[in-house]
């Protein structure tokens, strides 16, 4: 994943994605809503123009909901994307994964300064690994050192690239094999001495999630979270293929490269992601959720600070990394919090400032092209 500013779990193959989509840009959808966003309505749009096939927003202030659209969602009818749109939110799924562990901290049912072999005896070992060494918490911070099975090339070119990704999109993979693909790694470094994104951090937390409760993580999400804050676009899918309606098609170039033909890769079986990744939702729904999160209505005082404990992201001067929370600094000294995050021909950016006042969440249904972040600057800086 590219934690700079977007999170993809396609960048973590190395599967560059970059370019421009080929062809003219598509006229922008009237916003619905408020007025005041006119910046951000414009970086939606230059999204477009710079090759994105087609842009979800969602913003929410003291002034209520505020909406816009840009592009299509179906590059072969050219229907166009909608506000409701429901799509793969790929790694915010880590933040709600991180606020169930919190809560189960906050229960006195663990602690975030367990070890992982404490909760998954012998699962982390081998090549180096050692679950004996590795806390919790250096699980949703990423200091781990734990490799991240995502950056495997095998696996790259298994479910990233077009040969790959069409023979095995449907594969049933389990946590036990994602995990074991890690394993066959060396760690990237000495746990707590370093930082460095890596999916299966998420992937074990989920697996703790599930031996401390006996329950599938996702039903604890479910029911934590998503039906308290009346979530209803909001899901953690398992094995489905399929996103719900209303919904637009996902575009990939299944490349190593950002040029060559787009793909449509909306149906996926989102179990390679697992708690890294699985998750889909809509822009409302994401609002809320940060917003229901920064308030304190989902953590008690001490776990919400620690959620917020954060460490610096080399090379990210203005990115800091909490528990499953980045805090960005945009360019006007506004901090939100939120996480990115990307699966198969999706890519997904959402933030709250710090009072859980003013959100915004947005979703790309295309993985090669994009910068996030001048909409979040737009958002929150703009005038």
């Amino acid at each position: 994943m590219n934690t700079g500013v977007r999170t993809t779990l396609v960048a973590a193959t190395a599967v560059a994605l970059s370019a421009a989509l080929a062809g003219p840009a598509l006229a922008a959808a009237p916003a619905r809503g408020t007025g005041g966003h006119d910046a951000t309505r414009q970086a939606v749009e230059a999204l477009v123009k710079e090759g994105v096939p087609g842009v979800t927003l969602t913003a929410r202030d003291g002034h209520g909901a505020w909406s816009t659209t840009a592009g299509v969602g179906n590059l072969r009818t050219k229907a166009p994307r909608s506000a409701d749109d429901r799509y793969r939110v790929g790694s915010i799924t880590k933040t709600f994964v991180s606020t169930v562990l919190l809560q189960l901290e906050a229960e006195g049912r663990l602690s975030l300064d367990d070890t992982v072999d404490k909760w998954l005896p012998g699962k982390v070992s081998g090549h180096g690994h050692d679950g004996r060494a590795i806390t919790l918490r250096m699980l949703l911070n990423h200091t781990s050192g734990v490799f991240n099975y995502t950056a495997d090339e095998d696996f790259g070119r298994t479910y990233f690239l077009k040969d790959g990704f069409f023979k095995h999109r449907y594969d049933r993979t389990s946590p036990a094999d994602l995990l074991a693909i890690a394993m066959s790694h060396e760690p990237d470094f000495a746990p707590g001495t370093s930082w460095n994104y890596s999916n299966t951090n998420y992937l074990l937390a989920a697996m703790v999630i599930e031996q401390a409760t006996g329950r599938p993580y996702g039903a604890e999400i479910r029911d934590r979270i998503i039906e308290p804050l009346h979530l209803s676009a909001t899901s953690v899918p398992g094995t489905r293929v399929t996103v719900p309606q209303p919904s637009s098609r996902a575009y990939s170039k299944l490349a190593e490269t950002a040029t060559g033909p787009t793909y449509d890769v909306t149906t996926l079986n989102p179990a390679i992601a697992y708690g890294s990744g699985e998750m889909i939702s809509d822009s409302a729904d994401l609002d809320r959720f940060y917003s229901a999160l920064l308030r304190g209505r989902l953590l008690p005082p001490h776990q919400l600070k620690e959620m917020k404990s954060t460490v610096q992201i080399e090379g990210a001067p203005n990115v800091r990394y909490g528990l499953g929370l980045i805090d960005r600094t945009l360019s006007c000294g506004v901090h939100v919090w939120g996480h990115d995050g990307g699966i198969h021909g999706s890519s997904s950016d959402a933030a709250t400032t710090a009072d859980g006042r003013h959100s915004v969440a947005l979703n790309l249904n295309g993985d090669w092209a994009g910068d996030t972040t001048t909409v979040l600057e737009a958002e929150f800086c703009g005038s």
